[in-house]
């Protein structure tokens, strides 16, 4: 077998030292360079599956902030559309209000205008009976001042 080897050029004893160097290699690669790199992508493959499931806890959550925003915006509409409702009745009631005290107030005016009306009537209609009474006054002092 020596004789095989010679005839390719191989030296038995150089064979198991370059053996031995390959093995010291792979052993010193697999301590200092494997081993690190492993553990180096193990632990970003731990910080990428906390990442990923922090993500998925904010996006739960940022689905139940929805929800509520949602509520709360619905609860406010609701109260908003009651605010608007009161007002209106209150405006409606204010409006009856308004217009009755309106009507009322119409009403007296109305009745001071016809009550001044009158009086206006019966003080022009005592003022020309006055006039006419001394009218005739002087009409007759005038008939007997042409009778003398």
């Amino acid at each position: 077998m020596s004789d095989l080897f010679g005839a390719f050029g191989l030296q038995i004893p150089l064979l198991i030292a370059q053996a031995v160097n390959f093995a010291v290699l792979m052993v010193a690669l697999w301590y200092f360079l494997y081993k690190p790199v492993m553990k180096t992508l193990e632990s970003r493959k731990q910080l990428i599956a906390s990442g990923v499931h922090a993500a998925e806890e904010a996006e739960a959550k940022a689905a139940k902030a929805d929800d509520e925003a949602a509520k709360v915006v619905h609860g406010a509409e609701t109260e908003a559309e009651g605010i608007v409702s009161t007002a209106r009745e209150s405006a409606q009631s204010e409006r009856q209000r308004i217009i009755k005290e309106a009507e009322a107030r119409a009403a007296s005016v109305e009745k001071d205008a016809e009550a001044r009306a009158k009086e206006d009537a019966a003080r022009a209609l005592r003022d020309s009976e006055k006039e006419i009474a001394r009218l005739s006054m002087l009409a007759a002092e005038k008939v007997l001042r042409t009778e003398k």
